[in-house]
This record gives C-alpha cells, structure tokens and sequence, in this order.
C-alpha cells in the first residue's frame, strides 16, 4: 500500500460558505469543488480566501488551508438607485428574459436583466436569495461587493471593487 498522499495540495480562490469555531467549509470558485477543513483558520462565512488547500492526513478526508495569499469580505445588497442610464440603455436594446454582460472601467463587471416589469422584484429576490452563486462570481472577478439596482422591467447586477 502506498502511503503517499492521493491528493495534491491545490492552490485557487475559494468561497467560504460555512464557518463555525470547529471547522470551515471553503467552495472553488472556478470548478465548484468543496473543502471542509478539519480546523477554521479564522476564517468567515462571505470571505473570498486565495490561497492553498492540502489534504489533512491520514485518512484525507477533510483539508486544511495551509496559505492564504489574499483574504476579503465580499458582501451583496440592493441599492436604493436605478440602474445608471447606461445600463438601462443596454436593457433596452434586448429582449426581455435576456441578460448582457459588460465589464466595467477598472475592475468588474455589470450584469444587465431585462425581465417582466410585473417580476422585477422577483427577480432581484432571486438574485440575493442565490448568494452562493453570485459571491462565488465576485471572488472569481477579485470585487468585494455586489450591488442590486433595479427599476421596472431592469435589473442590474454590479460587482465591484
């Protein structure tokens, strides 16, 4: 039997989407893989963590975090603006139930949906309700916060520095 290690230590930017006194549970924010840690480093739910995990051995069933390279605290919350003239431009010129993605000056991006009118704040509720998913694209873009505007028949989804 050989007793090296199956699992290489593996160097990304992870999403942390639980932490408790006892351990951590870190996401790959560019191919979805999930790490509990044995131990919590002192990390927080909401942080965007680039660094490297390794596995914990023996039995490697669980990681450690053994660098962080870069930690952040990415939060997410609607504004009480509308969408810029800009984005209600581009939500203009498409069909509604579209969406168009356009970086921003700097860093970011700008997401643009054009939805019912009757279902905007359906769709702006989904937009927080996904969290996971929506953080997890702000830790991949290196913002730290995301913005919802919305006005009738607009949504747009800001990430930023």
């Amino acid at each position: 039997m050989n007793d090296e290690s199956t699992a290489d230590p593996k160097e990304s930017t992870f999403l942390v989407t639980h932490a408790d006194d006892e351990s951590a549970v870190l996401k790959d924010v560019h191919d979805g893989q999930v790490h509990t840690l044995a131990s919590n480093p002192g990390v927080e739910v909401d942080d965007a963590i680039e660094g490297t995990v390794a596995p914990d051995p023996p039995m490697e069933v669980s990681w450690q975090l053994t660098e962080i390279d870069e930690r952040r605290s990415l939060s997410i919350a609607e504004s009480e603006e509308p969408p810029t003239a800009r984005e209600q431009e581009l939500a203009a010129d498409q069909p509604v139930g579209e969406l168009t993605t356009e970086p921003r000056a700097g860093t970011g991006e700008l997401h643009v949906l054009t939805v019912p009118e009757d279902d905007t704040a359906t769709a702006v509720d989904d937009v927080l309700e996904d969290r996971e998913a929506t953080l997890s694209r702000a830790a991949r873009l290196g913002v730290n916060r995301v913005e919802i505007r919305s006005a009738p028949g607009v949504v747009s989804v800001r990430y930023l520095p």
